[in-house]
């Protein structure tokens, strides 16, 4: 053998050895749950991939879902938050004491098919355009965390979707980025008052017990965030709400001081305030957090909403460590 063949050799060798140390990182139970992905692979450290403790859309998301008109909506009251959407003319409203139970929603509007998404550990609330190169993707909760973050799957490749980026972290799909829609986590009352003919997200089951909070105290400045292994934000609480724009975030109370932020072509206004769904044992009775719109300005310098995530601090500084919280 040749001095290049050995070194041919010697690199397909240590090549193997570390996939074999790539896939040892996964646990036992991640890797028989999902069998067909090569973890040695992954955009991310495979042993940040853990279980959340439940299986394959153990937590069932919405595959199918139904409105109603705010008139039939009275299990819901004027403070409860709800994720907003409003495209092609078409306005609807996805309750948390839904979204917390099912935490996927994958529907359409007009032609184009969303994914609304909310990971109650992190509080976030994102919905994403579900097409992709063509292909609409339906999407599942894979029972998997990182960063204590869902992490989602979609039916037509079997790949693994950070929530909180909208990125393919491992599969088939890895590197692919869904686009985000704009949308609001407000009120139900600012939705009612600025669309009084929108639709409502209904309830999917019977005797489910929608309202009810599975997460009580959750939100605690300096709660210990639940499977979250990773560094904590130096000197800031863990579950101080921040909003997030891309790669920067403020720290909600100083919009709810301010009344109006601007930074460069960002503008964050202080909204109507809400329940937090992670407080009390009913959401309705959670006690009130400031709510908030982010817009941008577009070519003609007008403000237009744009994509905006009110999430804690543990959860951005986990996916941007370099980035900073304006704290005042």
């Amino acid at each position: 053998m040749n001095k290049i063949s050995r070194l041919l050799a010697l690199s397909i060798l240590l090549s193997a050895g570390l996939a074999t140390q790539a896939i040892a990182q996964v646990s036992p139970r991640v890797a028989q749950a999902w069998p067909d992905i090569d973890f040695s692979e992954a955009l991310v450290d495979p042993s940040e991939i853990i279980s959340g403790g439940v299986g394959r859309d153990g937590i069932p998301p919405v595959y199918n879902p139904a409105f109603e008109s705010q008139s039939e909506a009275s299990w819901l009251t004027a403070s409860e938050p709800v994720i907003s959407v409003e495209l092609n003319g078409v306005a609807r409203t996805y309750p948390l004491q839904i979204m917390t139970l099912h935490e996927i929603v994958n529907d359409r509007i007009g032609d184009v098919p969303i994914a609304v998404t909310y990971c109650p550990l992190c509080n976030a609330a994102i919905v994403f355009d579900r097409r992709l190169g063509g292909q609409t993707l339906t999407l599942g909760v894979s029972g998997l965390l990182r960063h204590s973050d869902l992490i989602m799957w979609d039916h037509e490749t079997e790949s693994l979707w950070q929530q909180f980026e909208g990125r393919a972290i491992a599969g088939d799909q890895a590197g692919a980025e869904l686009v985000r829609i704009p949308s609001r986590l407000e009120s139900y009352a600012e939705f009612q008052a600025r669309h009084p003919d929108g639709e409502v997200l209904s309830r999917p089951r019977p005797n489910y017990p929608y309202g009810r909070n599975p997460y009580v105290g959750y939100d605690e400045l300096w709660q210990q965030p639940f499977l979250y292994r990773g560094d904590m934000p130096d000197g800031i609480p863990p579950m101080l709400r921040v909003v997030v724009v891309d790669d920067q975030a403020w720290n909600l109370a100083l919009v709810a001081e301010a009344g109006e932020v601007i930074s460069g072509d960002i503008r964050l206004t202080r909204q109507a305030e809400q329940n937090s769904a992670l407080d009390a044992a009913a959401i309705s009775r959670g006690r009130l957090v400031t709510g908030v719109q982010v817009e941008a300005r577009d070519e003609n310098g007008d403000w237009q909403l744009r994509p905006y995530d009110v999430t804690f601090a543990f959860v951005f500084h986990a996916f941007h460590p370099e980035g900073t919280i304006f704290m005042e």
